[in-house]
């Protein structure tokens, strides 16, 4: 297995960490990358851009744009992946950015900016409940086909319908997929029509540099940007390298496994789900769930949340120190109705615990269904991304993805902060 790029002096853990995930994790394809005081300390990839072995579209370049001797494509420095709910952290940055702008005030009835919205019973609905999972809408009493769940009218109608299945503010529940109409009917009632699609990229994306895209223009598709997602089996125990392999809890299994469970339903809301491979699919804009990003674009995005990043002449930070605090203090904690096991969430943003734990405990980000995770935590100056192709049972807490953060957090025992300079090559590990 060769695994190409660089890392600064003191991060190899990660590296080691990240071959390991090929040979004892049955990875077959991915990227990490990460940022420390907004320079750039890792930058790996490795394996096949496409799941499947398909091959595919996606340019041509050298050794690393090449067709590999089985008939498939490397992955390459440039490649992307769709990286599920991880889209749900970038999405959260605009409605605080809106904020921070004085343009949303998170404290208002949602009903206030999307008077419809006010409907059966959710006028007391505020801003923050759509960022902090309170709000009661995680599931539709009708899920929208994929057809529908692409129509930008049509999701945000579907949950202005929908009553709530709890008091909201009273508890939380992660909203898996109506997240994303809430968030981005809000930010388009708050604009005067600029979805968040693209507001990420006229805002985001495009002032720093980042191959992050929630709705992949035509342009990119064309140019073979993305490569091919699926579902991988776990691997068999081959030793010591795996390490434990949990059982979930029998509630977290029953709730999966009823499909009256608030749980199921919630997972449901589009049913069929869209061929993620699908070029309509990966064009549209889902804010919860079909966001598309390269590991360094995603590391990149985190890194600018809490400072400037190199290669951006004037001053690239998002957040400001008030917003930075706010984005991770907690709002939500304790038993999840959706996902059954103890969450904790600040304003969009899962904070470092049990279900999906961090660098320390002031991180803060997401991960996605099955495998990718962008996280930040300020008091190291550390910020990091992860994508793959192989998409794995987990929800919150991929073993590929832990294997990286306690890597990182390794590394910095290795390291000061100022020594961040010697790289190495580690083409061929």
């Amino acid at each position: 297995m060769d695994v190409h790029g660089t890392v600064a002096e003191g991060f190899e853990p990660v590296r080691d960490a990240f071959a390991r995930n090929f040979t004892a994790l049955g990875e077959r394809g991915a990227a990490v990358a990460v940022y420390r005081d907004g320079r750039k300390v890792v930058d790996l990839w490795g394996g096949t851009r496409d799941v499947d072995g398909t091959g595919g579209a996606g340019g041509t370049g050298g050794a690393e744009g090449a067709h590999g001797a089985d008939g498939t494509e490397p992955w390459r420095r440039g490649t992307a992946q769709v990286v599920r709910s991880a889209t749900k952290g970038v999405a959260a940055a605009v409605p605080l950015l809106l904020h921070q702008r004085g343009e949303l005030d998170l404290d208002a009835p949602v009903g206030e900016y999307w008077p419809e919205f006010k409907a059966r019973g959710k006028e007391r609905v505020l801003v923050r409940h759509v960022l902090n999972h309170r709000a009661g809408l995680p599931v539709l009493d009708r899920p929208l086909t994929p057809g529908e769940a692409l129509d930008p009218l049509r999701g945000p109608a579907a949950v202005a319908a929908q009553a709530p299945v709890w008091e909201p503010g009273t508890d939380h529940g992660y909203h898996a997929l109506t997240y994303g109409w809430l968030l981005d009917e809000l930010v388009r009632r708050v604009t005067g029509g600029r979805g968040a699609g693209e507001w990420i990229a006229d805002e985001i994306a495009r002032p720093l540099g980042l191959d992050l895209w929630v709705g992949l223009p035509a342009a990119e598709e064309a140019a073979g940007r993305a490569g091919r997602v699926g579902r991988l089996e776990d691997p068999e125990p081959s030793g010591p390298a795996n390490g434990p392999r949990l059982r979930p809890k029998r509630a977290v299994t029953e709730a999966y496994d009823n499909p009256d469970s608030l749980t199921r339903r919630a997972f449901a809301a589009i049913t069929p789900f869209p061929d993620q491979n699908d070029p309509v699919y990966r064009a549209a804009a889902l804010p919860a769930a079909n966001g598309i990003a390269t590991a360094d674009g995603l590391a990149r995005f985190y890194a600018a949340l809490i400072g400037d990043v190199d290669g951006v002449t004037r001053s690239a930070r998002l957040f400001d120190p008030a917003t930075m605090e706010r984005a991770r203090a907690e709002e939500s904690a304790g038993p999840d109705r959706i996902l059954v096991v103890g969450t904790r969430f600040g304003l969009g943003y899962m904070l470092h615990g049990s279900a999906s734990p961090f660098l320390a405990p002031g991180s803060f980000g997401h991960p996605g269904r099955g495998g990718s995770l962008g996280f930040a935590d300020p008091e190291a100056g550390v910020a990091l991304g992860y994508v793959t192709n192989g998409f794995r049972k987990t929800v919150t807490a991929d073993p590929r993805a832990q294997a990286l953060v306690r890597a990182v957090r390794a590394s910095l025992g290795r390291t000061g902060r100022s020594d961040v300079d010697g790289r190495s090559d580690v083409d061929g590990v």
